[in-house]
């Protein structure tokens, strides 16, 4: 009778055991699902800020100095020129988006200004603005439609500075994004091509690069077009052909987004080679040190003519 007892307690507690499984299993689930919910939660309250830029230079200046701190994009199509490009309404979104909005400013970027006028200024950045910066005036006063030159991430100090200033916003530590032994070496390498090169100086579609002459000591060069990318009248384009067979040109610099046609016209009737160069930096990947290797591409770009 004992015995019979004692089977029946463990046939009980057996059972006790079974029935028990299915709820520690389905406590252990949900207190997993709570700690899953608890971790989504975190994740969406620690997004990372958007930057929005309108032209890839600006983006590749930005992400250069957030780093992974802040996701970054831009406005600018590859195939057009900023200077008469106008928003659509994706751009717009973007922009409502962002957190943060960085643009070269009116005078480079006519037909967003309207747009970048109704932002908050606590979220717009016009680089031209930045504290420090100084658009230089280019070349013969005939030969532009703007009195500056907007084209200021082109000079590392200027990249250096505007970095210095979505930093801050962010709250992110001050740091540059090329170093002056950097540039001093990219300088040091250019300086002894040229050298090499005879007084030689070279012909650009448009009047850009007075920022990086200035910040790697070359000549202004020639220009085909004004500062804005557009054509010049027969009085002028009769001079350039004048001042282009007495100032021993090396080159003719074409860029990706322009059609280049009166480079290419101008190149073969004078017996110039054609020589790539990228002031936006559509081959350049947009990551941390983007805005070193830029810098350091326009300089090879630049040696390619002199070499």
């Amino acid at each position: 009778m004992a015995k019979k007892i004692q089977y029946n307690i463990s046939a009980l507690l057996l059972l006790a055991i079974i029935l028990m499984v299915p709820a520690v299993s389905q406590a252990a689930g949900e207190e997993k699902a709570e700690t899953k919910s608890k971790n989504s939660t975190f994740i969406l309250t620690v997004a990372k800020p958007l930057i929005v830029t309108t032209i890839k230079p600006l983006a590749i200046i930005a992400k250069s100095a957030v780093g992974d701190a802040a996701d970054v994009t831009y406005l600018l199509p590859a195939n057009q020129a900023p200077h008469n490009f106008s928003l659509p309404v994706s751009a717009l979104n973007k922009i409502a988006q962002a957190d943060l909005v960085i643009w070269v400013g009116a005078d480079f970027e006519t037909r967003s200004a309207k747009t970048m006028a109704a932002l908050a200024s606590s979220k717009l950045i016009t680089a031209l603005e930045t504290e420090g910066h100084n658009a230089i005036a280019q070349g013969k006063p005939h030969q532009h439609s703007m009195e500056n030159d907007p084209h200021i991430w082109l000079n590392p100090q200027s990249g250096n500075r505007l970095a210095a200033e979505i930093q801050s916003r962010l709250g992110l530590p001050i740091k540059q994004i090329i170093s002056a032994e950097e540039v001093t070496q990219l300088r040091d390498t250019l300086t002894a091509t040229m050298a090499s090169a005879q007084g030689k100086t070279y012909l650009t579609h448009h009047d850009a690069y007075g920022h990086f002459a200035e910040a790697f000591g070359l000549p202004l060069g020639l220009s085909i077009r004004d500062t804005s990318g557009g054509a010049q009248g027969a009085k002028s384009q009769y001079q350039l052909r004048k001042n282009i067979l007495q100032a021993n040109v090396s080159c003719v610099f074409v860029e990706p987004q322009y059609h280049n046609k009166d480079a290419v016209i101008i190149a073969a009737e004078f017996s110039l080679p054609l020589i790539a160069l990228d002031p936006q930096g559509q081959s350049q990947p947009i990551h941390g040190n983007a805005y070193r290797e830029f810098i350091a591409a326009l300089v090879v770009q630049f040696k390619a003519c002199f070499q």
